[in-house]
């Protein structure tokens, strides 16, 4: 049986929407749901871009992994203004600050935590619909008094100022919890 699907790119994600050869009718009642999901995960699994993990991440001497020359990538420990962004403050006890850090950034859509200890988090984040995967870290840095942070794309050359965006984003979300 022949189905016709036409895929919308929609915000968050691809709506899926069957158009029926025959008569709805005609067909056992779900299978046009049936048919339309199991055509998303084909789509969404032909349209996931999730590169491979880069092996130079965590904290080494007290720095996070450096950007790479592609404009992809922010770190608070940068010192090119282009990949430079501020780091996270926090007033109080650095460990309880780092522990809410952690409850915020848990709550960020399509975002997986792939390591956290009480000082370190990296995290996975996916963009909607392609599947392209960044990796951000955040790092309690209690000598300064900040969290040191770091966002790049696995791949590609440019995000479109993506990583940048969602530091800001956590920036703004981690204020007005701190105040």
């Amino acid at each position: 049986m022949a189905i016709i699907l036409v895929g919308m790119v929609c915000w968050q994600n691809w709506v899926l929407v069957p158009f029926p050869s025959q008569p709805v009718s005609d067909r056992w009642p779900a299978q046009p749901i049936v048919e339309a999901m199991t055509t998303r995960a084909i789509v969404g699994s032909i349209l996931s871009f999730p590169g491979t993990p880069p092996t130079n991440l965590g904290v080494k001497a007290g720095k996070l992994a450096p950007c790479p020359r592609s404009p992809n990538c922010v770190s608070s420990q940068s010192q090119d203004p282009s990949h430079h962004i501020e780091p996270l403050t926090y007033t109080g006890d650095g460990k309880m600050a780092f522990s809410q850090l952690q409850q915020l950034v848990a709550q960020q859509q399509r975002t997986r935590i792939v390591d956290a200890t009480d000082t370190y988090l990296y995290a996975e984040f996916a963009t909607p619909i392609i599947g392209f995967v960044d990796d951000v870290e955040f790092w309690l840095d209690e000598a300064n008094g900040l969290i040191q942070v770091r966002s790049a794309s696995r791949l590609g050359q440019s995000d479109l100022g993506v990583n940048r965006k969602r530091i800001e984003t956590i920036r703004q979300q981690w204020q007005q919890r701190q105040a």
